[in-house]
């Protein structure tokens, strides 16, 4: 290994990396359903409280979920019912 070369581990788990292309920006706000997702960190609902406040000042339609742990991915359940109603999501990450 070149020395300085840093090696990234994913935490998932996952042996191979699925390959996505990103989806593109939604174009505006206004009349989207926009997810805020509340992993359970402490504090991260007073972060989802502030976007949810300016997403709405830009015309969002705010539907919010909360994880029940922060130490596991989200269930499947929860991402599929967030990928059926909403245009887009916010996750927060706050200590």
């Amino acid at each position: 290994m070149k020395e300085g070369t840093r090696i990234l581990l994913d935490p998932t788990g996952e042996r191979e990396l699925p390959i996505r292309p990103r989806l593109a920006r939604l174009a505006t706000l206004e009349n989207k359903k926009i997810a805020l997702l509340d992993i359970s960190k402490p504090r991260g609902d007073v972060f989802l409280d502030r976007i949810e406040e300016r997403l709405r000042e830009r015309g969002a339609d705010v539907e919010r979920f909360r994880k029940p742990t922060f130490t596991k991915p989200a269930p499947e359940d929860l991402r599929q019912q967030i990928t059926v109603q909403c245009e887009a999501v916010v996750e927060a990450l706050a200590d």
